[in-house]
């Protein structure tokens, strides 16, 4: 059973970056694809980002292209989330999943549904 456990989130003034880390254990972290969710105060939570098993494929939603990468350290059973001109509306609580996987290296997946663990959330908060 794998464990997620996200870190680095805060407080930032609008235009600022923040990186959030989210270490995995439990589980073989390498056969993980990985993803990034948020989840705003009266709204769903949404996807954010995701990369693949493979790590050689990403998606991210509109609104961070540009703006957000995620990366992954599979030394250290991490995945990354670098949040750059941060900006009020990116106010959330962001949470990290994985989707263990023998084949499908290259998908990335951006549902709820098609992650099977979850972190706890580590809160952003962007000032204007």
């Amino acid at each position: 059973q794998g464990q997620l456990v996200e870190s680095g989130g805060g407080l930032v003034q609008a235009g600022g970056s923040l990186r959030l880390s989210c270490a995995a254990s439990g589980g073989t972290f390498s056969r993980y694809a990985l993803g990034w969710f948020r989840q705003a105060p009266g709204k769903e939570r949404e996807f954010v980002a995701g990369m693949s098993k493979s790590g050689y494929s990403t998606n991210y939603v509109d609104s961070v292209k540009g703006r957000f990468i995620i990366s992954r350290d599979n030394a250290e059973n991490t995945v990354f989330l670098q949040m750059n001109n941060l900006k009020p509306e990116d106010t959330a609580l962001y949470y990290c999943a994985a989707r263990p996987l023998i084949f499908l290296a290259d998908v990335v997946w951006t549902g709820e549904k098609d992650y099977h663990y979850w972190g706890q959330g580590a809160q952003v908060t962007v000032s204007a």
